[in-house]
């Protein structure tokens, strides 16, 4: 409670433009320090792999790399996206809404294009951007069996989710649902988890506890650091909006990756 009451006060005193810059600086020397020191190297493997994501830009952000280097290889990449990013612009009139969830839908399948995915391996579950956390008991229960339909068609021996504490509720829930289904299904894969806003948002150890950082592995994608850039620009209608600074973080030449097979939710 005390933490969250500073980063308050830090925010209401700090102009905008600082405030991301400080928090450019901190996600840097945090992704530096994992890379560096916390982290193990992910080996390149042959398995086929599903990636969830809760808008049409994650999935390119935390694991397009990954993506692309296992399609060279011609190695089976599925994903899915859980909502239909509606909120994903400033103007939020309802025309302009529908318009910019049909933008993003075909800014997502162009990116995967880039990344070789074809169409027929992308799925749009269309739930409302926002709002998984609060979906209605049956349409929770609903969106689970979705994934697990999915799980039980493709038997990827790789799932790729948003952190479980990436501080957006879309993100938390899409960990959420991901980790039930596997469990529904009970299908044997390695699960791993891509921070999106865990860096930029939470300092060091209020949400990224040295657990987690244990279970960090990185991943070199240099071979394909251009197909993913060119992948990322793709996203037009998200870059005017996102801070500069955020997208420089998924630039570089390594992936983060955190080991999920025994993260405990509730600490």
């Amino acid at each position: 409670m005390i933490v969250k009451y500073v980063l308050k006060i830090i925010r209401k005193i700090l102009p905008d433009i600082w405030l991301k810059k400080v928090k450019y600086i901190h996600s840097s020397l945090l992704r530096r320090l994992i890379l560096n020191y916390g982290s193990e190297k992910l080996e390149f493997n042959h398995k086929p792999i599903m990636v969830f994501s809760p808008h049409q830009d994650d999935e390119t952000f935390g694991c397009g790399g990954m993506i692309a280097l296992k399609r060279e290889l011609d190695i089976p990449v599925v994903v899915v996206f859980l909502t239909d990013g509606g909120l994903g612009f400033v103007d939020l009139e309802a025309e302009k809404q529908r318009s910019i969830i049909q933008t993003r839908q075909q800014e997502a399948i162009t990116a995967l294009k880039v990344l070789g995915v074809e169409e027929s391996s992308i799925y749009f579950l269309n739930k409302p951007d926002g709002n998984l956390q609060t979906l209605r008991i049956e349409e929770r229960e609903n969106t689970i069996k979705d994934i697990c339909h999915l799980l039980e068609i493709y038997q990827p021996g790789e799932v790729y989710v948003p952190h479980y504490r990436d501080c957006h509720q879309d993100h938390e829930a899409t960990y959420q649902f991901v980790q039930e289904a596997i469990k529904q299904t009970r299908i044997k894969v390695e699960l791993f988890q891509y921070p999106i806003w865990l860096f930029w948002e939470a300092p060091l150890f209020v949400k990224l506890k040295f657990r987690d950082i244990a279970k960090a592995v990185r991943f070199s994608i240099t071979p394909v650091r251009d197909k993913k850039h060119q992948a990322i620009s793709s996203y037009g209608s998200q870059l005017e909006i996102l801070p500069l600074d955020f997208v420089k973080l998924f630039l570089g030449s390594y992936e983060i990756f955190f080991a999920a097979d025994n993260v405990d939710m509730d600490v």
